[in-house]
């Protein structure tokens, strides 16, 4: 949700996920999935900024879920014949 402000000084609080775009006519008209039509005084670099803080702000940031991660093995190396210091590391031997 981000808080944005009408032409007449109102204030208003968009749900930022259902913005489809933002054009700049000279004001700022913000058009929804739904259709729904906004006019407010942010400019659209600002409506884009707000938006991305608040997905940082609630972890809904896009970066996040295009992240992959690697899992990561440890692996150990021995020759034959080291079996029995590995038993003993293991067991606190050391």
């Amino acid at each position: 949700m981000v808080q944005l402000t009408r032409l007449n000084q109102r204030q208003l609080v968009l749900n930022s996920d259902l913005i489809e775009h933002i054009e700049s006519t000279p004001d700022t008209v913000i058009t929804l999935t739904t259709g729904a039509k906004f006019m407010v005084r942010e400019s659209p670099e600002e409506i884009i900024e707000r938006v991305a803080k608040f997905r940082r702000q609630s972890g809904n940031d896009w970066r996040s879920r295009t992240a992959i991660s690697t899992p990561t093995t440890e692996t150990s190396t021995c020759s034959p014949g080291d079996d029995s210091d590995q038993r003993s590391s293991l067991r606190g031997e050391d």
